[in-house]
């Protein structure tokens, strides 16, 4: 089937914010390796933190070239396009009443150009036509809604191809089980919401999944080649044959639903925000909560276990922990990934922060102008905002409620994670495209259930011991907090 002139302009589009993006990805992981080197006053980049500039560097100028030419190819759609109104406004005015089935065809597929998306900021900002129309569908059979909602479905089939599969249900909105597509202005409109709820899922090594399938499975050695001393000249060196396994990852959904009345999304003010805004907040904290604390697989339960035994906990009694927790997870990974993240339970972060002592660490950051008393320093108050605090050695810290604190025999500890985020690895759609599913369980009722869900996989276990998880009698409840 020839593709049109409307969805050739609007691949076009959709190829230039795709470079755009990964240009600005680039440049945003760059800056933020020159950053903390800034920040920890260091002359020069880690062989890592080099290796990775580099890399970026490369990346960023490749997608550089790619915005060049994929603007280039919107420029000569979009003349084509010009060509096509010109040519059909000719016809239109040389032979008024008698237009060929050709120049109606070019009418009608010129005037789908340039007209703004279904449901777009400008006419439905806070998303209340677009779930009006899924219940009045839904419940009503609306043909007026179920008409919008299509093509919805087919601007989202041009500008994202490959997600639709991914929406439970039928591409038609016809049926009773109707799968959509959440429009993408909709989740970037809710994402502050959403994201204040994963703080440690953010800080994750981040890939797109895989457009099908149920299991992901990755190549894990599990016997190292070997390299020894040459005994003498011409006898054979070292040989040892590398083995791997492969490791499954599940795909898991994360969920939530809501049973709204029509009443409520017709006369209800605020119902909009409360049912995509609160869904979405659920399944952001569904997804990082199982990160965290799935057993078997869970940060918790694969980590190797570091004691902290103490009757009376202080800042400066569990301090050194931090250090051994990160210099155990050292010796696992090498040089594989640096250990870079601490997590911590907001309880415990504030525990930490309102402790005073008259000692501070011994080795500091070199000509970093900072006392040393000070160089442990907490960069914001707000819950949710990425990297809260930055310790003496560069580890930075995340606070995250997803963090247990109903561990140990008194079921009042709260776990502290020493990660290494390169080798915490999170796979979700690109993106971050969330999807609605409509059913009819109340029908009698103008009742209509809306179901948010999300695809998501994970995995801490490429190497043993990853994380470091601190625990034990020194990270009870602290009293106040």
């Amino acid at each position: 089937m020839a593709i049109t002139i409307t969805e050739l302009v609007a691949k076009a589009r959709a190829d230039v914010a795709d470079a755009e993006a990964r240009e600005h990805k680039a440049r945003t992981e760059s800056k933020l390796i020159l950053d903390t080197v800034a920040r920890e006053a260091r002359a020069n980049l880690t062989p890592e933190e080099t290796a990775r500039f580099e890399t970026l560097r490369s990346s960023m100028e490749n997608a550089k070239g790619d915005v060049r030419d994929k603007k280039a190819n919107l420029a000569r759609a979009l003349e084509i396009d010009a060509e096509e109104r010109d040519a059909t406004a000719s016809a239109n005015i040389t032979r008024p009443g008698a237009a060929s089935p050709h120049t109606r065809d070019r009418v009608e597929r010129v005037s789908v150009t340039g007209e703004p998306r279904t449901y777009n900021k400008g006419n439905d900002p806070d998303g209340r036509s677009f779930l009006l129309d899924v219940a009045r569908g839904v419940i009503f059979h609306d043909v007026q809604s179920n008409e919008r909602l299509s093509r919805h479905m087919a601007e989202e089939r041009v500008e994202r191809p490959g997600l639709l599969e991914r929406a439970a249900g039928d591409a038609t909105t016809a049926a009773f089980g109707v799968g959509l597509v959440v429009p993408q202005y909709l989740t970037d409109y809710y994402a502050p919401a959403v994201a204040n709820l994963r703080p440690f899922a953010d800080q994750m090594n981040k890939h797109p999944l895989p457009p099908d399938g149920m299991t992901l499975n990755l190549s894990a050695i599990t016997t190292a080649t070997s390299a020894a001393l040459q005994a003498t000249q011409l006898t054979a060196v070292s040989a040892t044959s590398i083995a791997e396994t492969d490791l499954s990852l599940p795909v898991l959904t994360a969920g939530g639903s809501q049973n709204v009345s029509l009443q409520a999304i017709q006369r209800g003010t605020g119902i909009e925000n409360v049912t995509m805004g609160d869904l979405q907040k659920r399944v952001a904290t569904v997804l990082e909560s199982t990160v965290i604390n799935q057993a078997t697989t869970g940060a918790v339960a694969t980590g190797q276990t570091i004691t902290y035994t103490s009757a009376s906990p202080t800042q400066v009694e569990a301090y050194p922990f931090l250090f051994q927790a990160q210099s155990k997870l050292e010796a696992a990974l090498l040089a594989q990934a640096r250990v870079d993240t601490v997590v911590m339970h907001n309880r415990r972060f504030n525990w930490w922060c309102s402790g005073v002592a008259s000692t501070w660490p011994t080795l500091g950051q070199l000509n970093s102008g900072v006392a040393p008393q000070q160089q442990g320093m907490q960069i914001t108050n707000a819950y949710g905002d990425g990297v809260r605090a930055v310790l003496a050695n560069g580890l930075k810290v995340v606070v995250s409620a997803n963090i247990p604190t109903n561990l140990g025999v008194g079921t009042n500890q709260d776990p502290i994670l020493v990660c290494a985020s390169e080798e915490a690895h999170l796979w979700e759609d690109p993106n971050s495209p969330q999807f609605i599913r409509a059913e009819q369980p109340n029908a009698a009722s103008l009742g209509v259930l809306l179901v948010v869900y999300e695809y998501f996989a994970y995995t801490f276990d490429r190497y043993a011991n990853n994380p470091s998880v601190i625990n034990g009698t020194g990270l009870v409840a602290p009293a106040g907090f």
